[in-house]
């Protein structure tokens, strides 16, 4: 029966509830930053952390799941309106065989319960492969969740999966070259919005919303501490811009030339750290911070000066 149900599993979806679209979002980043595709999947996600952002390559624990479809009544329709679909991709077809196949959909005529089906995340490699391991249709009792099938929990991590932050721009004064000694401010252009969310929904079942809100900057000066003194004591949220006659709490002091390094030059580095919640406590577990980092060359000389005895 199993292998009868696989052979219309695709028309289903086509004319049935769920859409052939995803609903979620991917992000890319050279490969190594994930977000998230939602396939075959009523989910659908929004909010300003959906997109405009990066993501952090959040992987879900579960790959696919069963989501709540249909009831007994509709599906049988559904099924019933295959038939020239179900004839034209099943091997050897006969009128018994279709007859067979409906058999599971009226057995469920005035039950109470209503049919769930499989949906996946096919920005995982191992999605389609545990998508294709479940079976197309499972009928599930009311108030019942099926084995697999997807808990609060669950739509949660799809909203986290799908959250991005803005990638900002790294500022520094001085510019373009700083100097032994000299303190080099740091702050960040281009974050925008301070909170980034996103609400995962199954339509008339449940929703979950995650949040992440910036709590601070960490700096990173690409060098060991004897070559250079970070101070983020004054940073905040997005570091602190050059005030002139302004106190230095913010950026990195280099002790030591890059004239040895790499290039010449330092590579400092921008962490920003959001933390995520979620909201209404709906879900009894923390997520981890959002961290995102961004990079900026900076290349240290070191200001030479000549000393001219006084004339006799």
């Amino acid at each position: 029966m199993k292998a009868l149900i696989a052979m219309v599993v695709a028309g289903t979806m086509m004319l049935g509830a769920p859409p052939e679209e995803p609903s979620g979002e991917t992000f890319i980043d050279n490969g190594k930053t994930k977000g998230i595709v939602l396939n075959h999947s009523d989910v659908i996600v929004s909010g300003n952390g959906a997109r405009g952002g990066k993501s952090d390559g959040y992987v879900l624990k579960r790959p696919c799941w069963y989501e709540p479809r249909t009831n007994a009544a509709d599906m049988l329709k559904t099924q019933e309106s295959l038939r020239a679909y179900w004839f034209r991709h099943t091997k050897n077809p006969t009128e018994e065989k279709f007859k067979e196949f409906l058999k599971q959909f009226q057995d469920k005529i005035g039950k109470e319960g209503r049919w769930w089906g499989p949906a996946y995340d096919a920005s995982d490699p191992k999605g389609e492969a545990c998508f294709s391991a479940l079976d197309p249709f499972v009928f599930v009792p009311p108030g019942q969740t099926p084995p697999s099938g997807i808990t609060i929990q669950e739509l949660a991590e799809i909203a986290r999966a799908a959250l991005t932050v803005p990638e900002p721009t790294v500022k520094l004064n001085p510019d373009a070259k700083s100097y032994v000694n000299l303190p080099t401010w740091v702050w960040l252009d281009g974050i925008g919005e301070t909170r980034r969310s996103v609400t995962a929904t199954i339509p008339g079942v449940m929703s979950v919303t995650v949040a992440a809100t910036l709590e601070q900057v960490k700096i990173d000066p690409g060098t060991t501490k004897d070559r250079a003194e970070v101070h983020e004591e004054g940073c905040g949220a997005a570091g602190k811009p050059y005030v002139k006659g302004g106190t230095f709490a913010c950026g990195v002091r280099y002790l030591r030339s890059s004239i040895d390094q790499p290039r010449e030059q330092y590579t400092l580095t921008v962490t920003t750290v959001w933390p995520v919640t979620v909201e209404g406590n709906v879900v009894p577990f923390q997520f981890a911070p959002v961290q995102l980092d961004t990079t900026r060359d900076v290349p240290v000389g070191e200001i030479q000066s000549n000393v001219t005895p006084p004339a006799n």
